[in-house]
């Protein structure tokens, strides 16, 4: 082992003799917890009074007694199992006459301890957000859930980076074909490291080319376990904090755990202004450039004359002028998240004011156009999930409200929504319960039903009209 692992300055083996028995501990610096080691592993060792004629077999024996409470406790048999457990955060216990060795969880590296979630912002509810070790969020899970029919299946990722992943799921409310999928598919993954859940998503989406993603993402445990509940199967990764869900449905980017704590009437109120909001995002810039340059006819004459007046003293045309400052928009908005926290902001505000009115006061820019930015960018963010698909189509709705007006738009408009529509992602239709339309379903879809209304009868991905999935 120390040939293999030559110039590795925190592998460790120290060599410990119990009747000139050499027991070698084995572990990697910086992921034991050395009051674990002390306290669990070398202090009983030491303080037992084995007699002369100790076998290694009475050693080992005396181990496997003693360390009843380590959580985790395997036996070892290969070089390459020793290396892989000692990485992990494992003591590897070999003894001088035993052809196999005992691996001890005894983690002890220093990690983010738990705190609310910065992209999925709540009122009310828990202030809990996953964190980087695997194996609290999964305690994070199980506080939320308990029942045995919550399962972890346990399993690794990367050829070279061995990174622990989790499975997780509710067996009287997942589907065995929806969880044969997705381990044939996560089978499929060959790379040689896997950092986040990020590299999984590709594998985990259908082959159907789209904008929109057939996965969904959470950093909150209450989330996580409501989409466990409703017969869906989530996949965790060691070292990050967010979490995959699959299958995942287009009007799930538009539910918040706020949407269950607040009164029915207001959290249908709030569904409805995100699903504006998200059209809203999309349209407004195109529809702008598209009325002002191929229907004025459809514009009121006071607002007509007025965009006529801002815009003609503008050296670009209305389309070009509409890219380049949703262009500028997009640079500040990326600078700002690069940027550390506090100077971000900074950049963002002091960026979009003084850009803004520079480029206003020298005739750059329309007034109404930056008006018409300001407002989108207010508005994409009010479905956060969904900014990516969002940002590139509101360019491509640019392009073609300025080149070809309204009916481009109506035509592209039902292009993306016939892909939407023809996605069906593991089974599951993607704009289900929409289309195809299952009534039951729909009481949590625009509308927010009360508990009373949502508690009659279980609902799951199964259930719903179109799915292939069968219990």
């Amino acid at each position: 082992m120390r040939a293999r692992l030559q110039n590795t300055a925190d592998f460790i083996v120290r060599d410990l003799f119990i009747n000139d028995i050499r027991v070698s501990l084995v572990m990697i610096e910086g992921m034991v917890s050395l009051a674990v080691l002390a306290n669990l592993i070398v202090r009983p060792l030491l303080n037992e009074e084995f007699p002369k004629n100790t076998a290694p077999e009475d050693i080992y024996d005396f181990i496997e007694k003693q360390t009843v409470m380590a959580a985790d406790m395997k036996d070892v048999f290969l070089f390459d199992e020793v290396f892989k457990m000692a990485m992990s955060g494992f003591v590897v216990i070999i003894i001088d006459g035993i052809a196999r060795g005992i691996a001890l969880g005894a983690q002890g590296f220093n990690f983010r301890s738990i705190s609310e979630p910065s992209s999925e912002v709540n009122e009310r509810g828990s202030r809990e957000g996953f964190t980087e070790p695997i194996k609290i969020n999964l305690t994070m899970v199980r506080r939320r859930i308990k029942s045995d029919k919550l399962k972890f299946e346990s399993f690794q990722l990367g050829e070279q980076s061995k990174t622990d992943a989790c499975l997780i799921y509710k067996t009287d409310a997942v589907s065995e074909e929806l969880l044969r999928e997705i381990r044939r598919r996560l089978g499929e993954i060959k790379l040689d490291v896997v950092l986040d859940t990020g590299y999984l998503q590709p594998f985990l989406e259908g082959k159907a080319l789209s904008l929109f993603s057939e996965v969904g993402v959470t950093e909150r445990p209450d989330t996580l376990v409501a989409k466990i509940l409703e017969g869906r199967v989530a996949i965790m990764l060691d070292g990050t904090p967010y979490a995959l869900i699959v299958p995942y449905l287009f009007s799930e980017n538009f539910q918040s755990f706020d949407d269950y704590a607040h009164r029915p009437y207001f959290a249908t109120f709030i569904r409805l202004l995100k699903y504006f909001s998200f059209l809203f995002t999309i349209y407004l810039p195109g529809l702008y450039v598209a009325l002002a340059t191929f229907h004025p006819e459809a514009l009121p004459h006071a607002l007509l004359f007025n965009i006529a007046s801002a815009e003609e003293t503008t050296p670009f045309p209305l389309m070009l002028s509409a890219l380049i400052i949703h262009f500028i928009y997009e640079i500040m908005r990326e600078a700002g998240l690069r940027l550390p926290r506090p100077v971000g902001h900074a950049v963002g505000i002091v960026g979009a004011l003084v850009i803004g009115d520079a480029a206003v006061t020298a005739g750059l820019i329309g007034s109404p156009m930056v008006m018409v930015v300001a407002l989108t960018a207010i508005s994409s963010f009010v479905v956060p999930s969904l900014y990516e698909p969002v940002a590139v189509l509101r360019f491509l709705f640019i392009v073609i409200g300025g080149l070809t007006g309204l009916y481009g738009m109506t035509i592209a408009s039902a292009v993306l929504l016939c892909n939407a529509c023809r996605l069906n992602n593991l089974g599951v239709p993607f704009t289900s319960p929409i289309t195809p339309f299952s009534p039951k379903a729909m009481r949590d879809v625009f509308i927010r039903s009360s508990w009373k209304v949502l508690q009659k009868g279980t609902h799951t991905v199964q259930n719903l009209r179109g799915s292939r999935l069968g219990k």
